[in-house]
């Protein structure tokens, strides 16, 4: 277990750590014009990395894995977030960077949440879900249609 959290850690700050933190902070300039304001950027931020956590743990502790692709779980995790939706580290990750565009009022920041939020679609779609379909076969088919591909039922008929 020692090596899978090892190799969780440093997974997550080179990618979700350049990705929803690095970047976002190479695209603005933080104004802080009035600090109430940043509240609920900063909680949708904070959510976001809770999610992560959340779900990097399970991959370690339930799956027998870590979140990245070459290091998948072995165990098809749905448990914890994952009762709720199929993908909730990306709708973790993606909260941290809408987040950081509420906070600094960044509209490059907002555009670039849109451009990750498109590559997710796409991973997903063409990479993600046919890889798993093959590897965990019934159970991963019925995972998928218990439950949503993001976080809202509506997200169900229209993501399908």
């Amino acid at each position: 277990m020692f090596w899978r959290v090892l190799k969780t850690v440093i997974f997550t700050l080179v990618a979700p750590g350049t990705v929803a933190v690095v970047i976002p902070h190479l695209l603005t300039k933080p104004i802080l014009d009035i600090w109430w304001e940043a509240i609920p950027g900063l909680l949708l931020f904070l959510a976001g990395i809770i999610a992560y956590l959340w779900c990097a743990w399970d991959f370690v502790s339930k799956g027998l894995g870590t979140p990245a692709p070459i290091d998948a779980p072995r165990v098809l995790v749905v448990r914890g977030l994952y009762r709720y939706s199929r993908n909730p580290m990306y709708v973790g990750v993606l909260s941290m960077i809408v987040g950081q565009a509420w906070v600094y009022k960044s509209p490059a920041v907002a555009s670039y949440a849109c451009f990750v939020l498109l590559a997710f679609m796409l991973f997903v779609r063409l990479y993600e879900e046919p890889t798993l379909g093959r590897l965990f076969g019934a159970q991963y088919e019925e995972y998928c249609r218990r439950v949503p591909r993001w976080i809202l039922p509506l997200a169900r008929s229209v993501a399908k």
